[in-house]
């Protein structure tokens, strides 16, 4: 009986999330705006990838961030160095941004700015390899993040994100000929369970690999664009 109960709630709190990440999406959609739920364990390198993307597309894409943590705004004052509008949710005890703490952030972003202005949202999540792949935002896709220091079996370990995740960055490479670590086992690992996400390996510090990301962020952004044209014809 117990039990029952906890599974309904589960399923019900994820309809409800659910709900409201079909009407955060609603509101990219409207603005014209694509939206990347970014997500990985803590230390993976989402900050440090999100500096050198702000870095290179902030010029070409008017971007805006909406950056979850548990408590402090570190993560937020590094971003807001790039001249971007940072939206920083604290989330206290939960584990992850679920999609009604977004719509906190998407209607902030409103009104301090002109939402339609903008071209891409990044949501940085919180720093957990499980809870975030649950709990869509709105997204127009995910992008999770592994490190190279994580090993090559965190995938079958923790399945839910690389099930879901549309690119799969392998980050901190640079580190990878000082470990006893296969990138080209992890990418398989991956693609077992997901046979069509992009596998991009990069390293934020050398920039290897960083414009094959690039390249993924702004096929995505017109594939999205594009879809949005038709949706308001």
């Amino acid at each position: 009986m117990h039990q029952t109960f906890n599974a309904a709630l589960g399923i019900n709190l994820l309809y409800a999330n659910q709900q409201c990440a079909d009407h955060n999406r609603s509101h990219f959609d409207e603005w014209g705006i694509t939206c990347f739920n970014i997500m990985s364990s803590p230390g993976a390198g989402k900050t440090a990838l999100l500096e050198r993307t702000l870095a290179s597309l902030s010029d070409e894409l008017k971007i805006a961030v909406i950056e979850g943590d548990m408590t402090t705004n570190l993560d937020a004052e590094r971003l807001q160095k790039y001249g971007v509008p940072v939206i920083a949710i604290n989330t206290g005890r939960s584990c992850h941004l679920d999609a009604k703490m977004v719509a906190g952030g998407i209607h902030q972003l409103a009104q301090e700015y002109n939402a339609a202005d903008f071209d891409l949202v990044l949501v940085e999540n919180v720093g957990n390899l499980v809870c975030p792949a649950e709990f869509e935002v709105g997204e127009h896709a995910k992008v999770a993040l592994l490190s190279v220091t994580e090993g090559e079996d965190k995938p079958l370990k923790y399945p839910i994100m690389f099930q879901e995740a549309d690119c799969l960055l392998i980050t901190k490479i640079d580190l990878a000929p000082y470990l006893d670590i296969d990138v080209s086992q992890i990418a398989a690992n991956v693609w077992q369970m997901n046979p069509d996400v992009a596998i991009i390996p990069v390293s934020a510090k050398t920039g290897e690999g960083l414009e094959a990301w690039f390249d993924w962020v702004r096929r995505c952004f017109a594939a999205a664009t594009r879809s949005q044209t038709s949706q308001h014809r």
